[in-house]
């Protein structure tokens, strides 16, 4: 019987919430199938005092790119998408002001050249699916699409997620729901749903010192992130903003739901050994500029374990941090509500990887 690992990382969590680094700290653990770690720690809502439990959902931001890669990796796994087919074909109007060419291999890789936002959107527009699809179809390409890669932080969302609900007649929060949660048994795990209501969700604050007031450029410059939202953290403690289905940013879930779904890549539960393999690629645009290189896997982050061996997820704002690593066959979700740069959470998984190989 493998050994319970929770009470050996415990004293490293209460010592960041007792030092005041981290608020509310939730850890989950897979290690050869086995769930070994399944700590929380800290705080999900100061205010009120209300503590962190294993059941706690926390608003992810971008974690939930890599959900809804699933999702998509799962419709071409069964020929309803095809990575190198045009955008355009299967959504009509996406190919306006030269968008015809992009496919949705680019649209997982970050490399369409519609990282913007549409000017003037308001928070409120975030709720409505057809506007802002609508919007993103009538964006022009800040450079030439495909020659270069570069974060798209919520377009990303909508581009794939329109594709899906065109081949599949659904909307994308359903796709979730079918091709994720229902197959894992998973409740505590959502991209644009109302199921969650009366669960218990951690209220996110900024760390001063990292994110300050935002500095509001001129007039007509294209943002990525416009800084007229203002504080994420107060964003995403927003419900309608939790009940909004923004594929690269909505998401809420448990530290234990994202941990299983990053199992379930491992184990093949969800995409077959060969589709994560290829999904896993590392993507460079398919007119590469000199050595330019990318962390870009398809819709997937490529980055490194602490012992340097692959690891294929996505991390979120403000320090949360999910993926999977075929080599040491471990899953992992690090989630907390204090959004700061991250430092501590890369404490957290040198201590994971160091308590699974001791």
């Amino acid at each position: 019987m493998p050994v319970d690992l929770t009470p050996s990382l415990q004293p490293l969590l209460d010592r960041l919430v007792e030092e005041g680094t981290e608020l509310g700290i939730q850890v989950a653990v897979y290690h050869r199938g086995q769930l070994r770690i399944d700590a929380v720690a800290g705080l999900a809502d100061r205010a009120n005092r209300v503590p962190v439990t294993h059941d706690t959902l926390f608003p992810v931001f971008s974690v939930s790119k890599g959900i809804a890669s699933t999702v998509i990796h799962r419709l071409v796994d069964r020929g309803v998408l095809d990575y190198d087919r045009p955008i355009a074909e299967v959504w009509p109007e996406f190919g306006a002001h030269g968008k015809d060419t992009i496919t949705l291999r680019d649209a997982l890789a970050h490399a369409t050249g519609i990282p913007q936002m549409p000017e003037e959107t308001t928070l409120e527009d975030l709720a409505d699916w057809d506007l802002m699809c609508a919007q993103i179809a009538d964006l022009t390409p800040l450079w030439t699409p495909s020659t270069r890669i570069e974060y798209h932080p919520i377009t990303f969302g909508w581009m794939i997620g329109e594709v899906a609900r065109r081949a599949t007649g659904k909307p994308f929060e359903q796709l979730v729901d079918e091709e994720v949660r229902q197959p894992l048994g998973v409740e505590d795990l959502y991209i644009g749903s109302n199921d969650f209501a009366g669960k218990p969700i951690a209220v996110l604050e900024d760390d001063p010192e990292v994110f300050g007031e935002p500095t509001i450029p001129p007039p007509g410059t294209p943002e990525t992130v416009p800084a007229r939202f203002g504080s994420l953290a107060a964003l995403m403690n927003r419900p309608d903003a939790q009940a909004a289905c923004v594929p690269a940013t909505s998401g809420l879930m448990s530290a234990r739901a994202t941990a299983r779904h990053y199992q379930a890549l491992l184990d093949h539960t969800l995409l077959s050994a060969e589709r994560l393999h290829i999904a896993a690629e590392r993507q460079t645009p398919r007119n590469p500029v000199g050595e330019y290189l990318t962390d870009r896997g398809i819709g997937y982050r490529l980055g490194e374990s602490p012992t340097g061996s692959l690891t294929i997820g996505h991390g979120g704002h403000g320090g949360t941090n999910t993926f999977a690593d075929p080599e040491n066959q471990i899953a992992l979700a690090v989630h907390k509500n204090r959004l700061n740069r991250g430092d501590t959470t890369g404490q957290i998984i040198e201590e994971i990887y160091r308590l699974i190989g001791s």
